[in-house]
């Protein structure tokens, strides 16, 4: 019988050794990145990690699932403050909620690195297993968030995998104008003409 608290431990260890899987493989990606250097970042021995998940492999599959579970976290309390259903006008609200949510969650450069690596590593079947889920968990969620609206729930995706790119490329640091068509940001000089215009 395991001790009062250890599997409160065991968890806590999952998840700092899902948080370490998450910042590695989001700078390596998975054939870049092995269990020694996740270990050394989370503070444990390699053979910890293997009892933890038994193959590189199926940790960066629990990586994945990781990252949903942050995901839908960060949606489903964006959607709770607003009303998906009536009028466009709401749900126009609601899109605006959840992505801001998205926008938020992935200012954590790992977090969407590590998205942009996962679809890189789709030639593992666990890991291939595990995007699917991720992905049909969120398509899900943002539907029923966007009543069912398929049209939108693929603009949602468009913009956000767009974003994805425009944050990992740092384009709105760019003032060319083929960035600022990606990002949506204007133009630097536009912006210090419009001060100067407003300015007393």
């Amino acid at each position: 019988m395991p001790a009062p608290g250890s599997s409160v431990k065991s968890d806590q260890r999952r998840r700092v050794v899902l948080d370490a899987a998450v910042a590695c493989f989001a700078r390596k990606g998975y054939y870049g990145t092995t269990t020694s250097e996740i270990a050394e970042r989370a503070g444990i021995s390699q053979p910890y990690v293997y009892r933890l998940f038994a193959s590189k492999e199926a940790l960066f599959a629990g990586a994945v699932l990781h990252v949903s579970e942050l995901l839908s976290d960060a949606l489903t309390g964006a959607g709770a403050g607003t009303d998906e259903a009536g009028p466009p006008r709401q749900a126009e609200g609601v899109m605006r909620a959840i992505r801001s949510a998205y926008s938020t969650l992935i200012q954590d450069r790992d977090v969407m690195r590590f998205l942009m690596q996962a679809s890189c590593a789709v030639d593992e079947p666990l890991v291939a297993e595990a995007v699917r889920t991720c992905y049909a968990r969120q398509v899900e969620l943002v539907s029923e968030l966007l009543n069912h609206d398929d049209a939108a729930v693929r603009h949602w995706f468009g913009a956000g995998m767009l974003e994805n790119v425009t944050l990992t490329l740092g384009l709105a640091d760019v003032d060319e104008p083929w960035a600022r068509t990606l990002s949506g940001q204007r133009s630097r000089s536009d912006s210090g003409n419009s001060a100067r215009q407003v300015s007393p």
